[in-house]
């Protein structure tokens, strides 16, 4: 293979998996080398908004301003340098990450104390500062390990096409969505027990519906893995590859034997690989729930008048506010059949055929191109840092005969 591949061109199709918000497809993705650099910056902003606490708490007059303002802008200068050296994705030595996880951990421990004590001379480590910073570590390194802001700003980027879209989409999504939940907007039993459900109760339920949609979409990928696996011919490769890092490498020779052998994915990668197809397919059963959403809004709002609301509730009914008549049960009641009419989208759009044509494909693509722009960079991976060679193993030696006695 001519060498236009090289570990520079290895790298660059690493940073394209993590600005694709997939980067559990690094070959040998692990935390010292791939996770922790690039969660040094949210580390770095955690620490001087508590640094910076402190000066608010302890500081007087002029100088907690100025000593404010030098914090900030230290941290903001930090945090772009710490953005820069995590893109080129740096190897931490073990000693500089046990330095880097000792230096965030002692924190905690020493500055809220420290703020206590120039306040009114007490010295007390707070546990509810403990568990913020073990959360927030926490909850940056699941965000680091599977690409979850790449993942969101592509999701919001597509958000964005949909509703401009949304005539074409709604079109297609509405006619049949109306046809299953237009039945339960007018039921007497719903709107009483709208009336009374509590806000939160109402998230839970739209969190039910949300957990149905993952896991009939994870149900889904593991089918479709298998399938877009068996295709790694060399065209299937090349077109793949195109607007990649990869793109200007000849696939008949990175493949000169045919299609390439699938590799297979660990759990961690088939978790990634769901999380795009979730986050995708949620954000278009948001923009297809927006409007049912306002569509049982206007038809609660030209049909049911306020008289009719409390015949079908029993009492007067919640209003919204003091001369808007406008029923909370109305408000609640169009949220969940737009979330129901959500999932009952989102699920079909995998299993029926035309549905699946319309909405599940154009999603379904961006997991198949993951795929084979991975199948190509291992493939590269293994021409331009082939495994080493470990040392030999020493032959087997032979049990001894194990001589009973009395023989």
């Amino acid at each position: 293979m001519p060498i236009t591949a090289s570990r520079a061109l290895v790298r660059q199709a690493e940073r394209w998996f993590v600005r694709h918000g997939v980067p559990q497809m690094i070959a040998g993705y692990d935390f010292d080398r791939h996770i922790l650099p690039r969660m040094l910056p949210f580390l770095a902003v955690v620490v001087v908004a508590d640094l910076a606490w402190v000066i608010l708490q302890a500081g007087t007059g002029t100088a907690r301003w100025v000593l404010l303002t030098i914090v900030v802008v230290a941290g903001l200068a930090g945090w772009s340098a710490l953005t820069r050296f995590g893109r080129r994705l740096p190897h931490f030595s073990h000693r500089a990450m046990i330095t880097v996880l000792v230096a965030y951990a002692v924190v905690p421990a020493v500055v809220p104390p420290l703020a206590l004590w120039l306040h009114d001379g007490q010295v007390k480590i707070t546990v509810t500062s403990v568990a913020a910073f073990a959360l927030l570590f926490a909850g940056s390194w699941l965000a680091t390990s599977y690409g979850v802001v790449p993942l969101l700003r592509r999701a919001i980027r597509h958000a964005v096409d949909d509703m401009r879209n949304s005539v074409r989409l709604q079109g297609r999504a509405l006619p049949l969505l109306l046809f299953v939940t237009l039945f339960f907007f007018f039921t007497g039993e719903l709107w009483q027990a709208m009336n009374r459900l509590p806000w939160y109760r109402l998230g839970l339920v739209l969190s039910l519906f949300t957990a149905v949609t993952i896991l009939a979409a994870a149900g889904r990928l593991r089918d479709e893995i298998g399938r877009v696996e068996q295709d790694l011919s060399a065209e299937r490769l090349s077109s793949s590859c195109q607007r990649t890092p990869l793109a200007s490498l000849p696939i008949e020779e990175v493949a000169p034997d045919g299609p390439l052998r699938p590799v297979p994915l660990n759990a961690r990668q088939v978790g990634n690989l769901l999380l795009m197809l979730a986050t995708r397919q949620l954000v278009q059963a948001l923009v297809v729930g927006i409007g049912l959403f306002s569509f049982f809004l206007l038809l609660g709002l030209i049909v049911v008048q306020p008289e009719t609301a409390e015949q079908w509730i029993g009492e007067p009914p919640a209003m919204l506010a003091a001369g808007l008549p406008v029923p909370l049960a109305l408000l609640r009641n169009a949220a969940l059949l737009a979330g129901f009419g959500s999932m009952y989208f989102a699920v079909t759009s995998m299993s029926d055929v035309e549905h699946r044509r319309q909405f599940f494909a154009p999603i379904l693509d961006e997991v198949e191109r993951t795929l084979a722009v991975r199948a190509v960079y291992l493939a590269v991976r293994e021409i331009v840092l082939p495994p080493q060679p470990g040392p030999p193993r020493p032959a087997p030696v032979d049990p001894a005969p194990v001589v009973e006695a009395g023989r």
